[in-house]
């Protein structure tokens, strides 16, 4: 696929379609951006699964945080990456190591590797790289 541009058709069903939500990088500070987003996806009905190794055991925003993906407690359809780009492609190997894959894996804003990207899709898993749910849902879904 080309992560070039997106169709907006193809966004809005990943939005429609995924039930929870594994976010990676999530931090209980308000004003780091996976806050504010983990807080919009929540507040839009998403069940939201904080992942993040040094809070692990905590919560953030009256969720358990979880150290790892494979920690998560149930299968996620979507794993939401706020981490650098450098890191996706181990975030890749995470969920294609998993019983279950999830459908998506999301990168936030400026978050891309195009290899990673390849070794998602060819694993069967739906790739988004350099955006944010937070900004598309609103202006596809409303």
């Amino acid at each position: 696929m080309n992560h070039d541009h997106y169709d907006n058709a193809y966004i809005a069903d990943i939005l429609k379609s995924v039930k929870t939500i594994a976010l990676l990088g999530a931090s209980p500070n308000p004003d780091r951006p996976s806050n504010g987003v983990m807080g919009f996806l929540l507040s839009k009905g998403y069940e939201v699964f904080p992942v993040n190794p040094g809070q692990a055991g905590k919560q953030i925003l009256g969720q358990t945080v979880y150290a790892k993906l494979a920690d998560v407690p149930q299968p996620v359809d979507m794993v939401d990456v706020f981490r650098a780009a450098e890191y996706l492609d181990g975030v890749v190997d995470e969920a294609i190591a998993l019983e279950k894959k999830p459908k998506v894996i999301w990168g936030q804003l400026s978050v891309r590797d195009d290899a990673a990207a390849a070794k998602a899709e060819a694993a069967g898993i739906k790739m988004v790289m350099d955006r944010c749910p937070a900004i598309e849902y609103p202006r596809l879904i409303g």
